[in-house]
């Protein structure tokens, strides 16, 4: 193709982009959605026709309350483009923080001693368990358990993880199907470094407030605890001590209001220390604790 070929080309997918963002910008929430959409139209296909009827197809399926997320079928998340459905919960930002707070961790730990192993107990798509495969700095971490007990969770952790790793770092993880720490093998108690979770924390009552594009396109058993909304939370931090090793930390995604039942749960469990960081809007939503 000879470059005034090219620059037309180019041209007209700029001009085709315009025209299509226009349209549909009053179809969707907003501009910016038409825009996602319209950019991920345009990867997806050469074709002018194909690219339109994508784009539009896309924003009717927006227009009848699919979250973006789900019509795009993939999303971003830290440093990885994973696939999202309705398979598991769709990453949020506040998630983000939850592994950053985690690295944080690892990072205080690696400057000590060889990390050990990791166990993300309620993996979902498994952005944690995958974001902390691809950031810890080498040699990284040997292991990293994740665990979820629905089995079409796992399946799209896996998808994801062919997706986003090489092969080294996609034979260091284990996908675990199973409820909490009963996943896990039990020789990998006492000698974990660090265990991380984002467990489901809404109540039943709270879950029945959401909106539409939340209640009825994410999994009720990746939202909803059980009546208090806590009852996730309780699991995880009770289990934590048998597993962890003496220096090993836990970190858990909580409700804002759960920061200090998040606390006391911890030090109840035998932690030495308890904290609840901030998230990105500053709410209280990652419990640190340390034994």
């Amino acid at each position: 193709m000879s470059a005034s070929a090219s620059w037309r080309r180019s041209d007209r997918r700029r001009q085709l982009a315009r025209l299509l963002t226009d349209e549909l910008g009053g179809q969707v929430a907003s501009p910016r959605e038409a825009r996602w959409i319209v950019e991920d139209a345009l990867s997806s296909s050469e074709d002018e026709a194909a690219v339109t009827a994508f784009a539009r197809q896309a924003a009717g399926r927006r227009q009848r309350g699919e979250p973006l997320q789900h019509v795009l079928g993939h999303w971003s998340f830290r440093h990885l483009d994973v696939l999202v459905d309705e398979r598991a919960l769709v990453p949020r930002p506040e998630t983000e923080v939850l592994v950053e707070v985690a690295l944080g961790e690892l990072a205080r730990l690696a400057r000590r001693r060889p990390l050990s192993a990791v166990a993300d107990l309620g993996t979902g798509s498994g952005v944690i368990a995958l974001s902390l495969a691809v950031e810890v700095p080498d040699p990284g971490v040997p292991v990293l358990y994740a665990t979820d007990a629905s089995g079409p969770a796992l399946s799209l952790a896996s998808e994801n993880a062919r997706r986003v790793l090489g092969t080294s770092r996609r034979d260091r993880l284990q996908l675990l199907l199973g409820s909490w720490y009963a996943a896990l093998p039990t020789e990998a108690a006492g000698g974990l470094d660090l265990v991380v979770s984002n467990p489901p924390y809404l109540s039943r009552d709270e879950w029945a407030e959401l909106e539409p594009v939340v209640k009825d396109f994410d999994p009720y058993d990746a939202l909803v605890a059980g009546p208090s909304g806590t009852e996730c939370l309780q699991a995880v931090v009770a289990g934590a001590p048998h597993w962890l090793a003496p220096d090993g930390s836990l970190v858990v995604e909580i409700a804002p209001h759960q920061a200090q039942a998040a606390s006391e749960l911890a030090r109840a469990a035998g932690f030495r220390t308890a904290e609840v960081r901030d998230d990105l809007a500053g709410r209280l939503r990652v419990l640190v604790a340390a034994r």
